[in-house]
């Protein structure tokens, strides 16, 4: 059995895909890679099976229909035999650390185990402006197994992703995670309905994620996330039925799951009134109708009593209100 399985979704990733492959490589034979082809329509499944032929031992290849990045992870999470799981996208890196990281898994592995792996992310920008690290040391112990009721309060810019996580993968599996075909975004829900059964983590102050920002096309880039609004409120929806937070009895993992919750439900309503639509804003009016309709005392204290009403404006000012905010948190923080 492999330690850790690392999934790489890819789809015409001919032109980048090698670097990310390679940084993975020298987690030699304790690493499952399983590379998703998915659909690709240039060298993509070529290369993956030229890395398969090369390291049989250590690279598996899965050839699918187009199904989007959400069904990658889930055909890598079906055929993972590694008792963690992490997904690469095929254009980021992993860092040096990684042996590192592998090293400290055995040890946790020895002490008992844990759900939750975290690492920090490093964003990598094309044009070079505004590389920073998002680094988790205020919030969570370093260097040991610990439970929620250990860790502080997490900062506004402080999220749990898909680039700082590496979960269990039976704690994966045992809450029936499946992610939709053809979202995009979908990787929010994918950390966040395992979270209610991590009980034990483990955090490594390392950079070990390497995330590019700025290739042309890519998910996170302004223009594709207020056309695809709607994946987003779609993603932010199934997070926050996943299960309501006051069933989740302890403290400090309720309280990061607001958190949680607080950050995708301000993205979801500033890329979708960036459109000024009034589509736009009855399709926002509907999300909040199904959190209503789920747990009304949390979405309404969402939607009147926190900070994100300030953007929940109605109209036409309360759209350009929601355009700066916007644009000054992008400028500070540089996340697309």
């Amino acid at each position: 059995m492999k330690l850790l399985t690392i999934t790489v979704p890819c789809y015409n990733s001919q032109e980048y895909m090698r670097a990310c492959l390679d940084s993975l490589l020298p987690g030699g034979d304790r690493v499952e890679i399983i590379i998703i082809d998915d659909g690709s329509k240039d060298n993509t499944g070529v290369i993956a099976d030229e890395y398969a032929a090369n390291y049989p031992d250590i690279v598996k290849v899965i050839h699918q229909e187009n199904g989007g990045h959400g069904e990658g992870i889930n055909q890598g999470l079906k055929h993972a035999t590694g008792t963690y799981f992490k997904v690469v996208d095929s254009d980021d890196r992993l860092s040096d650390d990684f042996p590192r990281m592998l090293d400290a898994l055995e040890q946790c592995e020895k002490d008992g185990g844990v759900q939750l792996f975290v690492t920090n992310y490093f964003y990598t920008h094309s044009d070079g402006v505004g590389d920073r690290s998002i680094n988790y040391s205020n919030a969570l112990p370093q260097g040991r197994i610990f439970g929620w009721e250990q860790t502080k309060p997490f900062k506004m810019h402080q999220l749990l992703t898909i680039h700082s996580c590496t979960f269990r993968t039976e704690t994966m599996r045992a809450v029936g995670l499946e992610l939709p075909k053809h979202m995009f975004y979908e990787d929010n829900y994918m950390v966040y309905a395992p979270l209610r059964a991590v009980h034990k983590l483990y955090y490594m102050n390392s950079d070990l994620y390497l995330y590019t920002i700025g290739r042309e096309g890519q998910s996170v880039q302004e223009d594709v996330m207020k056309r695809r609004y709607r994946h987003q409120l779609r993603a932010t929806e199934l997070c926050f039925t996943a299960y309501r937070l006051d069933s989740v009895e302890q403290p400090m993992l309720r309280k990061y799951l607001e958190h949680e919750l607080f950050m995708m439900l301000g993205i979801s309503i500033l890329y979708a009134r960036l459109n000024r639509t009034a589509e736009a804003d009855a399709n926002l009016e509907a999300l909040w109708e199904s959190f209503r309709a789920f747990d009304k005392p949390t979405a309404d204290y969402f939607r009147y009593r926190s900070l994100l009403k300030f953007i929940c404006v109605p109209g036409k000012c309360g759209a350009a209100f929601a355009t700066f905010i916007y644009r000054f948190a992008n400028k500070v923080v540089r996340f697309n």
